[in-house]
């Protein structure tokens, strides 16, 4: 017997009525997003919490493919804040320039470099309200450097996440600090970063902006929006985006639940080394990080 996961919908769904209805209706939908990408994780490169949040500065107007070509170069030359902090613009810009607005991003990293050693003894901060303090860090930024480097759950609010959230029906707003806050009450705290991730990820290999590969979709038969995109499941398949890596390098398609397929753990999270979760994250981190 073929499942309904197997198979597109005929209609879209109706975004529930009551509150408890939606907030089953969306952790429905993260749960096969769970299952559709367990190996989930942020795409930039980093060993710590300093180069993810570099990384995250840099990947603005430009794709985190590009950045990861770049910060190797960069670490290498400047690994630590006070090295950053005195980097000579001239030098840093010809090594930032592949990634677009090289000037103004080499001006943020100095600045930013200038200020973890004049207000953090050179260490990035754990605290979401002292991060949002450094230039060139707003929420977004904060949450992924919170979440990935630190341990602390939050919510990154990117383009991606926002257009899906509203596909999804868990919101209508567009300022990202509502839709955070919108979305954050849906799910346990705990789920809040892997939330952000596989929510990113079908944003960039599923349900893109323009056209959404509808047909072929994990979660069609729990989304509002569905038919917004191709339904047609073999055209639909013609729209996907692929892995930014896969085992031992290379790029492969993404093993599509509808398809019958059993997504591969053992694709590289896209790292160059698993960073170490400082020991003040946890519990006691998360109730000081908002």
């Amino acid at each position: 017997m073929t499942s309904e996961a197997e198979t597109p919908p005929k209609r879209a769904a109706r975004v529930p009525e009551t509150a408890t209805g939606r907030v089953r209706q969306a952790r429905r939908i993260y749960r096969r997003l769970v299952e559709q990408y367990p190996y989930a994780r942020a795409e930039l490169d980093f060993e710590s919490p300093l180069e993810l949040l570099v990384a995250t500065i840099l990947s603005a107007q430009t794709t985190d493919v590009g950045v990861n070509k770049v910060t190797p170069v960069l670490f290498r030359r400047y690994p630590d804040a006070a090295a950053l902090a005195s980097a000579e613009p001239s030098e840093m810009e010809e090594i930032l320039r592949p990634t677009g607005f090289y000037r103004a991003k080499t001006r943020s990293v100095i600045k930013l470099g200038q200020e973890l050693v004049e207000r953090f003894d050179g260490e990035v901060p754990g605290k979401l309200a002292d991060l949002v303090t450094l230039p060139g860090v707003g929420r977004k930024t904060a949450n992924v450097v919170l979440g990935n480097a630190f341990g602390v759950p939050g919510i990154t609010v990117d383009t991606h996440f926002g257009r899906l959230a509203r596909r999804f029906g868990w919101t209508t707003s567009t300022d990202p600090v509502a839709v955070e806050a919108e979305v954050g009450e849906m799910f346990p705290r705990k789920d809040w970063t892997m939330l952000s991730h596989v929510v990113v990820f079908h944003g960039r290999r599923i349900c893109h902006a323009r056209k959404p590969a509808c047909g072929v979709c994990p979660v069609a038969h729990w989304c509002p929006s569905f038919g917004d995109g191709e339904t047609d499941p073999d055209k639909a398949r013609a729209l996907l985006k692929y892995e930014l890596a896969a085992p031992k390098g290379g790029e492969a398609p993404v093993p599509l639940l509808v398809d019958g397929g059993v997504p591969d753990a053992s694709f590289s999270t896209g790292h160059r080394g698993t960073p170490v979760v400082p020991r003040h994250s946890g519990a006691g981190a998360q109730g000081e990080a908002r």
